[in-house]
């Protein structure tokens, strides 16, 4: 009667299991539903800079040259090219559970029976049997040898190895997509430098030139205190405003070496000489910096294609995560040699082949499962509000680039103005001061004005390349 009953309880519990899997077993994906709007500055236009490669968009050979060195030899690059050998690796070995796993394998043992046990008197009974030849009689203790292939294989019942497979080959396109964003990045990151190199170069000059003005002007003073036009005060003032501007030169000097250690370093190199023959004031970048619409960014965006094919890669584990609580298949066939002396294991008797398959389901492991299913569905949640935070981040870019450039395009030309109108201001402060109608500090105050109209000039001219930069970034370009 009991056994009669086992008959039934065994296949019950087991169909149990499988209908507890399945009921865990329920559609989820995770969906970033994020509207984008239709225009980043009411423009319709489709054209976008994302699409020139680098060598159209830089003009300056000086500048593309050091971004093709750092394309070789800069450390990030190098390590965003290994993630994408390590997810393809991933994509490989992910295939290759869908395959039966071959082993060759030889193996030899050796094992004593107890008398009193099952396999003892059998072996020690079978010794005496007429039915076996001198070759078929078992030793004592008993050597075991085999030689052969055997295989374990799981079958893909519900796709779990699929989904797997899905995975990898998402987060390995998202590998990708990451090493597209490092160029991009790079590529921003050497162009801003080089830009603020160019603008250091002109504050240079700009700083050097009024040295020398000033120079002028405190040997003029002095004359004039030998000759009693002017007093000591004077003197000391024109002194001062020279040495500040003096010190200014080896700040800047500063700024212009830890640049160039910058360049040095995203190129990777130590202290190797930047070349540039360009000021920033005649530096050229294409005349129209069209940013197109927003539903390029998807497209065009290596970030924002990463956290896309990150957020399929999550669904697909989801989907691996749920399918983990449905019973399993696996396959685990052999074929080889296999005997109890050496001399007879390659004999053909010794041949030897067999499969066993073996239906898993999960019972006592379900709260692992369970927890394991949560956390997945979490980390999709996660995935969904980074990547509406990556797309938010793109059209604020791009709109902080569109608009950089023209208020800094409409503040560089007041400046110039301003430049122009301070000139005319010391020329007429100098000449007033001659016939003795303006005083020694009118003119200092002039002067000074000057120095940092020039210098807020170059300073906006470098802002509007780094808008320009930052726009070409923001829109997705710098990777082709």
């Amino acid at each position: 009667m009991l056994k009669k009953a086992n008959k039934y309880i065994i296949p019950a519990v087991f169909a149990a299991a499988c209908f507890a899997g399945c009921k865990n077993y329920k559609a989820t994906t995770a969906e970033a539903n994020i509207k984008l709007p239709d225009t980043f500055t009411g423009s319709t236009d489709t054209t976008s800079i994302a699409r020139l490669p680098v060598k159209q968009f830089f003009t300056d050979q000086n500048l593309i040259s050091l971004i093709d060195s750092a394309l070789g030899a800069n450390p990030d690059i190098l390590t965003a090219l290994q993630r994408v050998e390590v997810a393809k690796a991933n994509v490989r070995f992910n295939a290759s559970r869908l395959l039966p796993q071959i082993s060759a394998t030889a193996n030899a043992g050796v094992e004593k029976y107890g008398d009193y046990t099952q396999n003892g008197v059998g072996n020690y009974d079978t010794n005496f049997s007429p039915n076996i030849n001198d070759k078929q009689r078992i030793p004592d203790p008993v050597p075991n040898y085999f030689l052969g292939f055997q295989s374990s294989w799981e079958i893909d019942l519900w796709g779990k190895l699929s989904s797997q497979k899905k995975a990898a080959y998402a987060r390995f396109l998202a590998s990708q997509s990451g090493y597209r964003l490092v160029i991009t990045s790079l590529t921003a990151q050497i162009a801003q430098s080089y830009y603020q190199l160019l603008a250091l170069d002109t504050e240079l000059k700009i700083i050097n030139k009024n040295i020398g003005l000033q120079e002028k002007a405190l040997e003029i003073i002095k004359i004039q205190k030998l000759g009693g036009r002017a007093t000591e005060l004077a003197v000391q003032q024109f002194q001062a405003q020279l040495l500040r501007t003096k010190s200014l030169e080896y700040s800047t000097r500063q700024q212009i070496k830890e640049t160039e250690n910058q360049l040095n370093f995203l190129t990777g190199n130590f202290d190797k000489p930047i070349s540039r023959d360009t000021s920033i004031n005649s530096a050229t970048l294409p005349g129209v910096l069209s940013a197109g619409v927003p539903s390029q960014l998807l497209l065009n965006r290596p970030d924002v294609q990463a956290a896309e094919l990150e957020l399929a890669a999550m669904n697909a584990d989801i989907k691996t995560a749920r399918r983990s609580f449905l019973p399993s298949l696996t396959l685990t066939p052999y074929v080889g040699y296999n005997a109890f002396k050496s001399s007879l294991l390659f004999d053909p008797g010794s041949l030897t082949w067999g499969v066993l398959g073996g239906l898993t389901a999960p019972i006592f492991n379900r709260k692992a499962l369970k927890a394991d299913l949560q956390r997945t569905v979490a980390e999709s949640k996660v995935a969904v509000y980074n990547y509406q935070k990556t797309i938010l981040a793109g059209f604020q870019e791009v709109s902080n680039g569109l608009n950089g450039i023209e208020n800094y395009n409409k503040f560089y030309e007041l400046k110039q103005e301003e430049l122009k109108s301070l000139n005319n201001a010391l020329a007429v402060a100098n000449d007033l001061y001659l016939v003795g109608r303006a005083n020694y500090l009118e003119i200092i105050t002039a002067q000074q004005s000057v120095l940092e109209a020039e210098l807020d000039l170059a300073n906006t001219k470098r802002n509007i390349f780094l808008s320009a930069v930052n726009l070409y970034q923001a829109v997705g370009g710098g990777w082709r």
